[in-house]
């Protein structure tokens, strides 16, 4: 799936390049949230961290906004497990309309999937529909029907 990057995500993909010295594949402003979202490449997740969050602290008082980071997988489930981090899937399966709905291992996890206002579902289908091309379903905890 092709997707374009415009100026101010190039130049923030660059800051998160001098400052944690590593890669970000993609970078969405979410002016909604007031956040950043990256799109780390595989293997440089520790590395853009930092020690206890140090880099990620660093880069909200630089940029003034909130920095939220997702490993990239090329296998869907994969992916959308790390966008949920640290909340457990227990399963994702596709539906006959071709969304994709996602099973939450244990109940209690359910308010962390989601995030307070919708914030982590909506990372997770702006992701998902740039990356993949599909919509996001439902999100279940695991126990209940579809």
């Amino acid at each position: 799936m092709e997707r374009t990057i415009g100026f101010k995500e190039r130049r923030y993909i660059e800051e998160l390049r001098i400052l944690t010295k590593s890669t970000a594949i993609d970078c969405i402003l979410d002016d909604r949230f007031d956040r950043i979202i990256y799109v780390i490449r595989p293997g440089d997740m520790g590395l853009a961290i930092g020690k206890k969050g140090e880099n990620i602290h660093r880069m909200q008082k630089v940029l003034g906004k909130k920095i939220e980071m997702v490993e990239y997988s090329e296998e869907p489930g994969e992916f959308i497990a790390n966008m949920f981090r640290p909340a457990t899937l227990s399963g994702v399966n596709e539906d006959e309309n071709g969304r994709v709905n996602i099973v939450i291992g244990k109940k209690g996890d359910l308010g962390i999937a989601i995030g307070r206002g919708g914030a982590n579902v909506e990372k997770a289908r702006l992701l998902f529909r740039r990356f993949f091309g599909k919509e996001l379903g439902e999100i279940l905890a695991s126990g209940d029907s579809s």
